[in-house]
C-alpha cells in the first residue's frame, strides 16, 4: 500500500521488512560511505517511502526528478492525500467534511461513551456536531492532547480520558543538530544528472554501546548534497568560500566575492560540492515535559490553544557533542573544510529547540495501567471503550526514528482492532 524502499541488514533497531529496491548512492554518498567505512561508522541504504518499481496500477514508479516536496504527478511518493485519502474516497464509504475545525470530543453523560465530535467550519464560524458510534482521534500528538483536554463534562473534569492525568504528558520530539562542509577534491565537477529521489540515498543508523558513553539512548545521521535542482536561494554565502587557502585554483588564492562573469565562475567552481549532515535522536522522556490548555489564550475560531513546557536534559545536550564531533571526523576523512564555526557548550553543540524537528509525540501514551496511560496496546482510551487515537499521541517514547511509518503501522493495528471487536459486538 506505502512503499518503502531499502534493504534487509539483520539489525537490531532498523528491523527488516519487505523493500523495494533501493536507490544507488550517488558521488558525495560514495565519499561518505568511503570514509565512513574507514571510522568504523555503518552505512547502509535509506529507507524511504518512493516506488524504485510500480506496486499497482493507480500509483507510478518514481523518474529521480527529485522534486517530492513539490508533490508528484506520478504519485510515486507517500502522502496520506495520495495514498491513503483516495483509495479510502474509492470505496464510497468515506464522507470527508472540509474546513473542519474539531473543538471537542461529545460523550453520553449517562454511560461515558463518545458520541461524536463538535467542530467549528472554518468558512463560516459556524459549529457544527458529527455523530459516530467510535470516534478515532489522528490529529497529530498535540492537537490530539487538545482535543481530549478542552473535552470537559461533569463526567470528566480534568479532560476526555485523563482520569490518569497522564493527558499532555511525557511530550517528546526528536533530537536534532546539523554541520555542512564542502569538499574540495568535488570543485569543477563535470555535470550530469544525479537528482535521485527527493532526498538521501545512504543513512547511518545508531552503532555505538551506550554504556561506554556518557548519554543514554541514540541517533541516527541523515546526509545531503550532489548537484540536485537549485531551490530558491541556492548558493547564499558562496561569495565567502573564495579567500581560504585550501580553495585555490592553480594555486592561486582568490579573493572572497565578485560578481558577474566571476560570481558565475564561482557557482560552476563550487556547485555539487557541498554535503550536510543530520543527527535525528531519541530524548530521555520526562513527565515534566508537557502541554498543556491556556487559561487565556484562544485560537480564531474561539478553541483554547496549548501551552507548552518542554526543555532538554543534559544527556540531549550531550548527544548533540557526540553528533557535532562524529561529523567533524567524517568531514575530515572525506578532505573536506566544515563551513562556520562548530557549535560549542554556548549553544547546546548545535542542538535544535524542542519542536524545531516537528517530530512530537506522547501526550497520550499507551501502557497496561490505566493509573499511569491514557490508552491500552489498541491505542484504545482506557476510560472510554469507544475512543481510540491513531497518531503519535500513543508513543512512549520518539525512538531515533522519523514517526510517520510507526503512526501508519499502529494506525492500522488498531484499525483491525475496531473490526475485530464491533464483529464481537464489544463496540
Amino acid at each position: 500500500m506505502i512503499g518503502v524502499f531499502g534493504t534487509n541488514e539483520g539489525l537490531r533497531n532498523d528491523p527488516d521488512g519487505y523493500f523495494l529496491p533501493a536507490p544507488k548512492p550517488r558521488l558525495h554518498e560514495l565519499m561518505i560511505k568511503k570514509a565512513n567505512k574507514a571510522l568504523g561508522i555503518p552505512t547502509y541504504p535509506s529507507r524511504m517511502s518512493m516506488l524504485t518499481k510500480p506496486i499497482n496500477n493507480e500509483r507510478g514508479q518514481c523518474f529521480y526528478c527529485g522534486q517530492c516536496n513539490r508533490g508528484c504527478s506520478a504519485y510515486a511518493d507517500f502522502s496520506s492525500s495520495s495514498v491513503l485519502i483516495k483509495p479510502a474516497a474509492a470505496t464510497g464509504n468515506m464522507t470527508m467534511l472540509p474546513f473542519a475545525m474539531a473543538r471537542e470530543v461529545l460523550t453520553d453523560p449517562a454511560t461515558g461513551l463518545a458520541t461524536g465530535v463538535s467542530y467549528v467550519h472554518t468558512g463560516t464560524m459556524q459549529e457544527y456536531t458529527v455523530k459516530g458510534k467510535i470516534v478515532v482521534l489522528a490529529a497529530s500528538a498535540g492537537e490530539t492532547a487538545r482535543l481530549l483536554l478542552n473535552s470537559k463534562s461533569s463526567r470528566f473534569p480534568n479532560g476526555l480520558a485523563n482520569s490518569s492525568g497522564v493527558v499532555g504528558k511525557y511530550l517528546n520530539d526528536s533530537t536534532g543538530a546539523s554541520r555542512s562542509a564542502i569538499i574540495p577534491s568535488l570543485f569543477d565537477r563535470k555535470r550530469y544528472n544525479e537528482d535521485g529521489v527527493g532526498g538521501m540515498h545512504i543513512y547511518t543508523p545508531w552503532w555505538l554501546d551506550n554504556a561506554k558513553l556518557d548519554f543514554p539512548r541514540g541517533y541516527h545521521i541523515e546526509y545531503g548534497g550532489g548537484m540536485g535542482m537549485p531551490n530558491y536561494g541556492f548558493g547564499w554565502g558562496i561569495e565567502g568560500l573564495n579567500g581560504k587557502e585550501n580553495f585555490t585554483r592553480d594555486g592561486l588564492k582568490k579573493a572572497a566575492g565578485g560578481y558577474g562573469a566571476t560570481l558565475k565562475e564561482d557557482y560552476r567552481r563550487f556547485y555539487g560540492a557541498y554535503v550536510g549532515f543530520a543527527g535525528r535522536g531519541e530524548p530521555v522522556v520526562r513527565e515534566d515535559n508537557y502541554c498543556e490548555i491556556d487559561p487565556n489564550v484562544v485560537d480564531k475560531y474561539g478553541i483554547p490553544v496549548l501551552r507548552f513546557h518542554y526543555k532538554w536534559s543534559d544527556y540531549e545536550v550531550k548527544q548533540a557533542k557526540h553528533m557535532q564531533d562524529t561529523f567533524e571526523e567524517i568531514i575530515h576523512a572525506m578532505g573536506g573544510e566544515a563551513l562556520g564555526k562548530k557549535p560549542d557548550a554556548s549553544n547546546n553543540y548545535g542542538l535544535a529547540d524542542p519542536g524545531r524537528i516537528i517530530h512530537e509525540v506522547g501526550t497520550a501514551r499507551m501502557g497496561d495501567n490505566k493509573n499511569t496511560s491514557v490508552l491500552n496496546s489498541n491505542c484504545q482510551a482506557h476510560d472510554v471503550k469507544n475512543l481510540f487515537v491513531a497518531d503519535a499521541a500513543p508513543f512512549v517514547s520518539q525512538g531515533d526514528k522519523n514517526a510517520t511509518w510507526t503512526i501508519l503501522a499502529l494506525s492500522l493495528r488498531t484499525s483491525e482492532y475496531i473490526i475485530d471487536q464491533r464483529k464481537k459486538g464489544n463496540l
